[in-house]
């Protein structure tokens, strides 16, 4: 097991920013950690990197306890905190030997992750020169120095334009095949593209951990519809498939389906019927997105 949270939680004075969290992650996985500012992800991450320590319960990293075993932690995970602290008055390369020398690596393994996160065309400049993405990229070349088996990852693609996004998750989902990634973000795109399950956590409690081919699998259909007559829910929840029936508003109806078959043509086969028209009509599927919504907004 990589990680493993046992009923874990952190005070700050009155405020419970995390309260009796538990979760595994296999050797491996890529998992994002979703939830709204302030739900207790960050705290989650400096836990389990040693940089705070936990109120009460266990955390472990490849089994080393992060509050008893810290420098065997340290020495098993790479971090990038949500605000990367780098000296923008140094060289890249200069940087990265700086710290190459903290964790007694040989100089050869600077090259190696420069090229690794793309950084070559960049690396003759000082920090303070690169734009955020290659900011970025430096901070993800020194978690990576002294190849750890964990990488920890807070908000990585914050303030990233789009063909950044693309190019730091194209080089997490790389470094993903030979480690276990754990990555905070509130961007449902980039947990779809790059992670293989998510957990969400509201209020410092989890609220979700599911694989995302499960959540994609579970995906049930809603029809949106606006009919120009009110409808008796009773008549629209004897339609084939249908698991609920809401009136959002006037005569706007969110009919969902147990299928994923296209049920458009039964809606309008229905109002034909019932010598109704329809107004407008939309198809939605349930996502991520939605699954965020519904369970933090609570």
């Amino acid at each position: 097991m990589s990680i493993e949270v046992e009923n874990l939680s952190k005070v700050y004075g009155e405020q419970k920013a995390l309260n009796n969290v538990s979760f595994k992650i296999n050797k491996g996985e890529i998992v994002g950690f979703l939830g709204p500012n302030g739900a207790g992800k960050s705290t989650m991450m400096k836990i389990l990197t040693t940089y705070v320590e936990a109120s009460d319960g266990v955390a472990k990293v490849n089994d080393f306890d992060v509050k008893h075993e810290a420098l065997s932690v340290q020495k098993l995970v790479g971090y990038l905190p949500e605000h990367n602290p780098l000296y923008l008055e140094m060289y890249v390369r200069e940087y990265l030997a700086f710290n190459a020398g903290v964790y007694k690596i040989s100089k050869s393994r600077i090259e190696e992750v420069i090229e690794l996160t793309g950084l070559t065309p960049e690396s003759h400049k000082k920090i303070g020169q690169l734009s955020k993405g290659y900011r970025q990229r430096v901070g993800l070349a020194n978690a990576l120095l002294h190849d750890p088996e964990v990488l920890i990852l807070d908000e990585p693609t914050t303030g990233l334009d789009p063909n950044q996004l693309v190019d730091i998750r194209h080089l997490i989902k790389n470094v993903g095949q030979e480690k276990t990634v754990f990555l905070s973000t509130h961007i449902m795109q980039e947990v779809e593209a790059m992670c293989d399950r998510v957990i969400i956590i509201n209020n410092g409690t989890i609220v979700a951990d599911k694989k995302l081919k499960d959540l994609k699998a579970d995906q049930v259909q809603i029809i949106e519809v606006e009919f120009d007559y009110r409808v008796e829910d009773v008549l629209l929840n004897k339609l084939k498939h249908v698991s609920s029936v809401k009136n959002t508003h006037d005569f706007v109806y969110e009919i969902t389906f147990s299928t994923k078959e296209d049920m458009r043509s039964m809606v309008f086969d229905f109002a034909h019927d019932n010598g109704l028209k329809i107004l407008q009509l939309n198809q939605k599927n349930v996502n991520l997105e939605s699954l965020f919504r519904e369970l933090t907004l609570k």
